[in-house]
């Protein structure tokens, strides 16, 4: 597992669309499927990251708080699951009943998403106001594995308060910190 930063993709920057197989219904989704009235969060996790499991209950909780609110949620894992078979589609679609996803756990094969979204790191977040704007990205709150921080979620619900209320949402964004992406060689 190497400590990897998030990349910090260009703030305004426009989301990339994605037509992917959510691993728990099977069925096909696209950015606008997954998108909320009032913005998106698009997260990439994956099963097996320290990062992701240490606020994946924080991640669910966030997210059924904030969809009755019109802020979209969807994952998506793009890691290589022929070297790192706990991240397999099976094993997504257990991860994603074990902790109670409200939202698609997507799995990008191709890795071509991840690419797009310049996505470095898992956990790794980006929030999209209606109009497809890049509004924020990074981390969800300054709590990593063994620093004794709670998982509240701060960084990316200050976000989220500031785009449903209108207000300017801070540029200085932190970026996430987790395990890399694993890329297929």
């Amino acid at each position: 597992m190497a400590r990897t930063p998030s990349n910090m993709l260009a703030l305004g920057t426009q989301a990339p669309d994605f037509s992917l197989p959510n691993t728990i219904d099977g069925k096909t989704h696209s950015f606008d499927n997954c998108s909320g009235a009032n913005g998106t969060v698009v997260m990439f996790i994956c099963n097996h990251c320290p990062y992701v499991i240490h606020v994946m209950e924080g991640i669910t909780a966030m997210a059924k708080a904030y969809q009755d609110k019109g802020i979209g949620f969807v994952a998506i894992s793009s890691n290589d699951v022929v070297n790192y078979p706990d991240d397999d589609p099976a094993l997504m679609k257990e991860t994603a009943e074990k902790y109670g996803f409200s939202f698609p756990y997507l799995y990008d094969e191709s890795q071509s998403v991840a690419k797009e979204y310049d996505a470095a790191c898992t956990p790794d977040f980006y929030l999209f106001d209606s109009r497809k704007n890049l509004v924020y990205r990074g981390q969800m709150d300054s709590s990593r594995p063994k620093n004794d921080l709670p998982v509240t979620g701060n960084d990316l619900r200050a976000a989220m308060d500031a785009l449903l209320s209108g207000k300017i949402i801070d540029t200085l964004q932190k970026p996430s910190l987790g395990c890399n992406i694993k890329w297929k060689v």
